[in-house]
């Protein structure tokens, strides 16, 4: 069920649940995107790098979190845009086979001008399946307040 702006407050927390990426899904988004670093696209140089082997690019897994924090729900009805993400991090490689999860934490409510909408920023944390941290980043939407 979706929050409204009244219904965040500071500190709360939220866990998506978890995806494995798969290979189709890394050769969809480096196919549609038309990124062509050998680090994604060819195993025999990628295993020359110091990651052994092809990862998928950090922008996937940007992508595949915002989609699993949607999955939560809080604000499919009640969402007016997405202001900006920031702080993104990307702390460790991913690849086909891992099974990654989305922690968020609610670290900002703010008033906004007018009176029907307010903006929530939230810190994600995206892990994998060995607990190891892969992106974290910043996100702010502007959501509606409660109607009277």
């Amino acid at each position: 069920m979706s929050k409204y702006f009244e219904d965040f407050k500071v500190g709360d927390r939220f866990r998506t649940r978890g995806k494995t990426i798969t290979e189709g899904a890394i050769a969809m988004i480096i196919g549609l995107c038309g990124l062509t670093s050998p680090l994604f696209n060819d195993e025999e140089y990628a295993k020359k790098t110091p990651f052994g082997s092809r990862i998928a690019p950090g922008r996937l897994t940007l992508l595949i979190m915002g989609g699993l924090e949607e999955q939560l729900g809080l604000y499919d009805e009640t969402v007016i845009a997405l202001v900006g993400i920031d702080k993104v991090r990307i702390k460790a490689s991913l690849r086909a086979g891992d099974t990654i999860y989305v922690d968020m934490e609610i670290i900002k409510v703010k008033e906004t001008s007018k009176p029907d909408r307010g903006m929530v920023t939230h810190k994600s944390t995206c892990v994998n399946q060995r607990g190891e941290v892969v992106l974290e980043n910043e996100a702010t939407h502007l959501i509606s307040r409660r109607p009277n």
